[in-house]
């Protein structure tokens, strides 16, 4: 294959993901062959999501009245799940979501399921504080707009958030409690119980033979090299468009397509790797919505970022495992 003009730092990422690649082909090529009840967790790539973790009831449920009230946002329009709806895997059904002034995002907004076990957070992973990272969008002239001199005296008036923060806090609302309330509240958004994390913990039986075999191929083909751990990404950063432009299929040029987007100097290509976890659900993919189907979003990737025109039968195998990654919230399979 032919890359034109290739920037040099283009050039070490991709001969880094080609030693990858291979070390990951060697380690999983053929899978694990299980002993009834036998659990493979261990041997994979991939891990089951970690034990829920012991939370204040009180927090999450006070965090989770903020979360859904637009009194956040400063002319108290907006929520949290304005962009990231918890009865639609966590995001909405838009490419990229409308702002506080009209203006439009400059990406997708991400699930905010499981959010908690992502090490770097955005889509340009700016952040590995959950505290910080909300700050941010409560601050962002873009998101929520608001300030603590006008958001404090708000929620203190607030009879509701007034009696509810002494009640959990000891006293009234403030910077530091009202980010912890939503802190917490986000880190209690797991989904457990995916059939892929029973597969994992030894049940054969709990995904299919073609979610199996999709597996395989996700780990043959090197997709693994991005999309490991217990989130199946969320924790590195990666070039979109490794070896083929991901809106033409062209091979990989040192010029950024064209897009509305604001790009970085020099950092037009390179986003955090979005966690597959639901991934059924959190339609559309990539960072500009540009895919509406996993179907799609998979042929996207088997080009652009593996360089192999996957077949019909390897995209929709490849589908159906990702099927298999999504899990329960409340109970109830999102």
């Amino acid at each position: 294959m032919v890359f034109r003009s290739m920037k040099p730092r283009h050039q070490m990422w991709i001969g880094l993901i080609a030693l990858g690649m291979v070390a990951v082909v060697r380690a999983f090529a053929f899978g694990t062959e299980l002993a009834p009840g036998a659990a493979i967790g261990s041997g994979e790539p991939v891990a089951p999501l970690p034990p829920v973790p012991e939370l204040d009831k009180a927090k999450i449920r006070l965090g989770g009245r903020l979360f859904h009230d637009p009194i956040l946002s400063k002319r108290q329009t907006l929520s949290c799940s304005s962009c990231h709806d918890l009865s639609t895997g966590g995001t909405v059904r838009l490419q990229r979501t409308i702002g506080y002034d009209g203006r439009m995002h400059a990406f997708n907004a991400p699930t905010i399921f499981n959010v908690g076990n992502n090490y770097r957070l955005g889509w340009r992973g700016k952040y590995t504080s959950l505290t910080i990272q909300n700050e941010n969008v409560l601050l962002d002239r873009n998101l929520m707009a608001n300030d603590w001199q006008t958001l404090v005296p708000r929620l203190s008036a607030d009879v509701y958030y007034r009696t509810r923060f002494r009640m959990v806090y000891g006293t009234t609302p403030s910077r530091d409690n009202i980010l912890d309330a939503l802190v917490t509240f986000q880190q209690s958004l797991t989904t457990p119980n995916a059939a892929f994390d029973r597969f994992l913990g030894g049940d054969t039986d709990a995904i299919t033979a073609k979610q199996q075999y999709g597996y395989r191929l996700f780990k043959t083909y090197g997709c693994v090299s991005c999309h490991q751990g217990s989130n199946i990404g969320g924790n590195m950063f990666q070039i979109f468009g490794v070896f083929a432009d991901p809106t033409t299929s062209q091979p990989a040029t040192a010029e950024p397509p064209p897009s509305p987007l604001d790009y970085a100097e020099g950092d037009w290509e390179t986003f955090r790797v979005p966690s597959l976890r639901n991934v059924e659900v959190t339609a559309p993919y990539f960072h500009d919505g540009r895919a509406w189907t996993l179907h799609e979003a998979v042929s996207i990737m088997g080009i652009s970022q593996l360089g192999r025109d996957l077949d019909e039968n390897e995209i929709e195998a490849i589908v159906s495992f990702l099927e298999s990654l999504t899990g329960d919230y409340n109970g109830k399979r999102l």
